[in-house]
């Protein structure tokens, strides 16, 4: 099972670099979170400010947080309206902190895909990379990059544990966020290049997690 081998095989290489002595603050995207308005969230101006003013009032340099998370955030993109009922279960984890951010692979792995998700709400640019642990395939997603991060990159390029492999993208060419890293593992692909749902329907919790194991397995940056 992949999330036994991901604890056999832990401590990876950080995604993100920050000291293990580093106030990291958990943000809350839910409907218990108050202070984010409507007004807020339909302005992306006034939502990165929202970020950032939270960040710098619990003197934090990154937040955290997301997974399995019911959001009503994505209310403000029309990316997550599907037919019967929207999609709003969070599948990844974000890392919320400034762009350029550079974004570290955590183990070694091969460019599955990529590609520039150009629509307002989804991932902007987006690198997918493919590893393996026993004989194991599974994936992890990193989206909301820089654009410049996907030149030079082609399908099955080798990538090294602890290696740069992009940054934390811009709103214009982040999918119009906050800027900040979705990372997601991901052990079956289903198909999709360069791309795959980060956000699912409530109703399809299950199949979803279940393929999407928590991805702080990985990242350790949690603490409970």
């Amino acid at each position: 099972m992949l999330t036994d081998l991901l604890k056999k095989y832990q401590p990876f290489q950080p995604v993100v670099l920050h000291d293990p002595a580093e106030k990291l603050l958990r943000m809350d995207f839910t409907a218990a979170n108050t202070d984010l308005t409507t007004t807020i969230l339909d302005d992306i101006t006034l939502f990165s400010e929202y970020v950032t003013t939270t960040l710098q009032q619990h003197q934090c340099r990154l937040g955290i947080g997301g997974y399995g998370e019911h959001r009503t955030i994505y209310a403000r993109s029309s990316h997550f309206d599907t037919e019967g009922e929207p999609r709003r279960l969070h599948l990844g984890i974000d890392i919320w902190g400034p762009a350029g951010t550079p974004v570290y692979a955590p183990l070694d792995g091969e460019v599955h895909s990529f590609r520039f998700n150009d629509v307002q709400g989804d991932y902007g640019a987006t690198i997918i990379l493919r590893h393996q642990l026993e004989g194991h395939i599974f994936h992890t997603l990193y989206g909301h990059l820089s654009l410049a991060d996907l030149e030079g990159l082609y399908d099955n390029k080798k990538i090294a544990a602890g290696q740069i492999i992009a940054h934390f993208g811009n709103i214009k060419e982040n999918g119009q966020w906050p800027p900040h890293l979705h990372f997601q593992v991901i052990e079956d692909m289903e198909g999709y290049i360069g791309d795959y749902p980060g956000v699912c329907r409530y109703s399809e919790k299950a199949r979803f997690l279940a393929n999407c194991p928590d991805p702080d397995l990985i990242l350790q940056m949690i603490i409970q």
